[in-house]
Formats: structure tokens, C-alpha cells, sequence
């Protein structure tokens, strides 16, 4: 007679997800987890595949906080074109501080290696390089240049559509690594890559998971401000996110962890820039 099939239950499936969350957070930021609770979490190659289904819900985290500094910031500050712009530095900046420069670095990385005409072989060999080159310098400083002119503009029309940019911005670029994994192969030195746990496509369900996350965020910025462009900043980064996996598929067949942190990047970037660019077009349709 065969055995009826193994449910697990419901407290095991949210310990699991408790645990798997928190081990993004350890490998994802630099948020401690450590002593007993890190012990309880424990650590695996595959839990660590798990946990990638959660990097949205650390952008939660990571969002929230910059949103929290960003508000904080435009509250305590004198009403002036400036104080938006020391707002933007500042979220920037406890974004870097949270995550290490984690996908800064991974942008850097992926500049060196893809910016200029070489083979796919040394490309892949430039990654492993932690020098910076000038394709890394000028495109970090370009990015972050970018990213607070655009979160300035954005606290210029207000603090709460600063802050649910911020939010949201945060939580959408962390879904967009997970189409990559989930359709690129893992091409880097696998044996001692910090992403050789990814090597393999993460699965259908940490995919929901991950798409959970950023559809209770979507939603809870749409309803706080539900006539912000919303719309456009959502098409600015799925087309970044588009071309980005088009790239990696043409110059290197497949995709790297640093070129996993360059994809959060660039969409959190097109992000800031579709949503500021939907402000002028509902201006110019309103005008």
C-alpha cells in the first residue's frame, strides 16, 4: 500500500520561511544576524538558493529604512531646494551602509568587464579583479550622481512620494535578480563565487514568494498615493531589467553575482527615472 504523500505543516512551512528570510537578510546586508539567532538559522547551499526568493523582502527593509532617513531628513530640514538634495545623499548613503556597497560593487564589477570590447573568457576574468578600472569609476559616479538627482526631484513634489519611491524602488529592483536566475545560467567561477549557491535556477515557488513580497509593497504604495505614476516607474524598470538580460545573454551566455547586483542597480535606477519622468507627463496632461 503506498504512503500518503508528506504535508508539511503549516508551523514548519513559516519557520522555514522565517528562517530562510533571515538568512537573506545575513547575506544580502549588513544587518547582524548573529549569536543563538544566527545559530538557529543555520546555513546551507541550499537554504541560501532558498533565501534568494526573499531579496525583495530585504528591500523592504532596506527601502523602509532610507524612506524612514529621507522623511526624517525633509522634516527636520528648512524648506529649501537644497534640503531635498541632502535628503537624497542621505538615503543614498544608508543604503550603501546597509548593504556594505554590495550591488554597488557588483555594478562596478560588471562596468569593468562589459564596458569595454573583450571576450567573454576575460570579461569573466576582469570580474574576479577588485581593482577598479575607469569604466567602473565613471559609471559609479554617474549612477549615484543620477540616483540623488532623481530622489532630489522626487522631494521636491513631496516627502511621501519621495519616501514611497524610495519604498518601492527598493523592493522592485530586488524581484528583478530573481528573472534573471531564474532564466540565465550561472556562468561564473562557480567553486568560489559568493553566488555559486545560485548556480542552479531557482524554482516556480520562490518565485511566487518573491513576487509576494513585492506585490504587498506595490500595493501599499499604490493605496498611500494612488494618482502617483506609478504605472511608468514600473515600465522604466521591466524595460531596464529587459535590456540588462538580453545583454548578459549576448556578451557572457548567462549571468554573475556581480552582475546580479549590477540588475538591482540599474533597475532601481530606471525606477527613480520612469517615475519622475511620469511626474513631467501628468503635469504636461494636466497643464
Amino acid at each position: 500500500m503506498a504512503e500518503p504523500p508528506f504535508h508539511p505543516r503549516p508551523i514548519a512551512v513559516l519557520t522555514g520561511a522565517v528562517r530562510h528570510f533571515l538568512l537573506a537578510l545575513q547575506f544580502f546586508t549588513r544587518i547582524p544576524v548573529t549569536g543563538r539567532l544566527a545559530a538557529w538559522v543555520g546555513y546551507s547551499p541550499a537554504m541560501l538558493r532558498a533565501s534568494a526568493a526573499h531579496f525583495p523582502g530585504v528591500g523592504w527593509l532596506v527601502g523602509g529604512a532610507c524612506a524612514a532617513v529621507c522623511s526624517a531628513a525633509l522634516w527636520v530640514l528648512p524648506a529649501q531646494a537644497a534640503s531635498a538634495w541632502v535628503a537624497a545623499a542621505l538615503a543614498t548613503a544608508v543604503s550603501v551602509a546597509l548593504t556594505g556597497a554590495f550591488h554597488e560593487d557588483g555594478l562596478a564589477d560588471t562596468a569593468d568587464a562589459l564596458g569595454g570590447v573583450v571576450e567573454r573568457e576575460r570579461a569573466l576574468d576582469i570580474m574576479k579583479d577588485s581593482r577598479i578600472g575607469s569604466y567602473a569609476a565613471v559609471t559609479l559616479v554617474l549612477v549615484l550622481l543620477t540616483k540623488v538627482g532623481l530622489l532630489a526631484l522626487l522631494a521636491q513634489h513631496g516627502t511621501g512620494l519621495a519616501a514611497a519611491g524610495l519604498f518601492a524602488a527598493h523592493v522592485t529592483s530586488r524581484l528583478a535578480p530573481l528573472w534573471i536566475i531564474r532564466t540565465l545560467p550561472h556562468v561564473g567561477d562557480t567553486p568560489r563565487s559568493k553566488s555559486k549557491p545560485l548556480a542552479d535556477a531557482i524554482g516556480v515557488a520562490a518565485v511566487i514568494v518573491g513576487l509576494g513580497w513585492w506585490a504587498a509593497a506595490m500595493a501599499l504604495v499604490i493605496g498611500l498615493l494612488p494618482s502617483a505614476p506609478w504605472g511608468a516607474a514600473l515600465a522604466a524598470a521591466g524595460g531596464v531589467l529587459f535590456l540588462m538580460r538580453r545583454w548578459l545573454q549576448r556578451r557572457l551566455q548567462g549571468f554573475t553575482g556581480d552582475t546580479l547586483g549590477a540588475t538591482q542597480q540599474m533597475t532601481e535606477l530606471a525606477f527613480y527615472l520612469g517615475l519622475a519622468m511620469g511626474l513631467g507627463l501628468q503635469a504636461r496632461a494636466w497643464g
